[in-house]
């Protein structure tokens, strides 16, 4: 009889077990599950056809990149379903710990990281060699912290000293850590940090009185766009020194190019987005199929800041609308999350996650159709894999980590109403 037994009835049996298993241990929303699947799977096929220049610079093939993204994707699926399995109470009790390691990291990112145009944003991980972005892990610690800030303080949060002052103090520091270097990043934290505030109850003149302060720099940089361009020459005319120092010249810059700048400008600071143009041009309704984008030989960091233009090109405007479609039904699930979630930090928490993810989305976006200055924010789950691809893996992994807790209590409840005796059934067993 042992002659008679097959090796794949040995083998099968124990794989599917595995496999159930994992799949039994997944829990969370299903179809926050399903979008993640749907825009990596597009973050495959952009990837690979948006690499092209990007292999011949480096001397290497496309296909390289598309294992190194397939092996980001699934690193980033690992860290979504271990942070999913962690019960989310948990990162309320390493919010200030998070905290606490992300400002000294900016800080020392600011004076010591690797520099980029002017900014300093990245540093290197001595171990793997790998750089990341601090401004990734400061914007989580931060949200984590704010949502346990939120939670804890509904009872005084209408004071400014004891609910107004212990929630925006730490956003104005981190905020302040992130601005010389990536500017965009901090204004997009900035606006979530708004937002989550409202959504907490924090007393509306507070929250104007925080708009209007943070106004100030962002009109005089305004002011200064329009007083020193010179429109004769089509240019950004000689700055005083103060202006010159750091990326302020860079900041002015793109608020020049995008409020001066016309379709029949040719000149470098408008190269981007005309390309960026002339692909969404291409595209037309239907587009011109995968892998037949040709902007994507001109077109600087087609795969990632300048992605979307990309599948504009490649999948038309129904494609493009599909993926804002995509974006804007991960943030309808989030808020039926947050409106199931009993618990106030649960609930903060996934709000707050979904508003960063969509809202840097809408920038990226908006960006590639020429409706903001240009930020240099990827697509998020879309745009090549880096360790802004691992932290937002880890903020949907949060997020599910809420979902599951819901659907784990609604369980209980349903189970409760089982067991429970109607009024009937009590009458006979009486």
């Amino acid at each position: 009889m042992a002659d008679n037994i097959n090796i794949k009835d040995f083998f099968t049996p124990n794989i599917s077990n595995m496999g159930g298993n994992l799949v039994s241990k997944t829990r969370g929303d299903r179809v926050i599950w399903a979008i993640v699947v749907i825009l990596t799977l597009a973050s495959l096929l952009v990837v690979y056809s948006s690499t092209g220049s990007l292999a011949y610079r480096h001397s290497k093939s496309t296909e390289s990149f598309l294992f190194k993204q397939f092996a980001f994707i699934i690193l980033g699926v690992i860290i979504i379903y271990f942070a999913h399995r962690v019960n989310y109470t948990i990162y309320s009790r390493i919010a200030l710990i998070l905290f606490l390691i992300a400002v000294p990291l900016l800080i020392y990112t600011l004076f010591f990281g690797t520099k980029l145009n002017e900014g300093s944003r990245w540093i290197k991980l001595p171990v793997i060699n790998m750089t990341f972005q601090t401004s990734d892990l400061a914007k989580l610690a931060l949200f984590m912290y704010m949502s346990r800030q939120l939670s804890r303080k509904q009872q005084v949060i209408k004071d400014f000293k004891k609910g107004f002052l212990p929630i925006i103090i730490p956003v104005g520091i981190i905020c302040v850590l992130i601005a010389p270097a990536n500017l965009s990043t901090a204004i997009l934290v900035a606006a979530t940090s708004l937002l989550l505030m409202f959504i907490g109850r924090i007393s509306t003149k507070h929250i104007l009185l925080t708009i209007g302060i943070a106004a100030i720099p962002v009109i005089i940089l305004l002011t200064i766009a329009v007083k020193y361009y010179d429109k004769a020459e089509h240019k950004t005319a000689e700055l005083p020194a103060i202006f010159s120092a750091g990326r302020i010249p860079t900041w002015i810059g793109r608020i020049q190019t995008f409020m001066y700048s016309h379709k029949e400008d040719d000149n470098e600071k408008s190269y981007q987005i005309n390309q960026a143009k002339i692909a969404i041009a291409n595209g037309g309704w239907f587009g011109v199929g995968p892998g037949n984008s040709s902007a994507r030989n001109f077109l600087p960091h087609s795969y990632s800041d300048f992605i979307f233009a990309i599948i504009l090109e490649e999948y038309g405007l129904l494609g493009g609308t599909f993926i804002v479609f995509i974006y804007l039904l991960f943030l309808y699930r989030c808020i039926r999350l947050y409106r199931k979630c009993p618990f106030a930090f649960g609930a903060f928490l996934a709000l707050a996650l979904s508003f960063t993810l969509v809202i840097q989305a809408i920038a990226n976006m908006g960006v590639n159709v020429n409706v903001f200055p240009n930020t240099g924010v990827t697509l998020p789950l879309i745009s090549m894999g880096g360790s802004s691809f691992l932290f937002t893996c880890m903020s949907i992994g949060i997020i599910l980590s809420v979902a599951r807790n819901v659907e784990q209590q609604e369980g209980k409840s349903v189970l409760a109403e089982v067991k429970a005796p109607t009024s009937s059934q009590q009458e006979e067993e009486e």
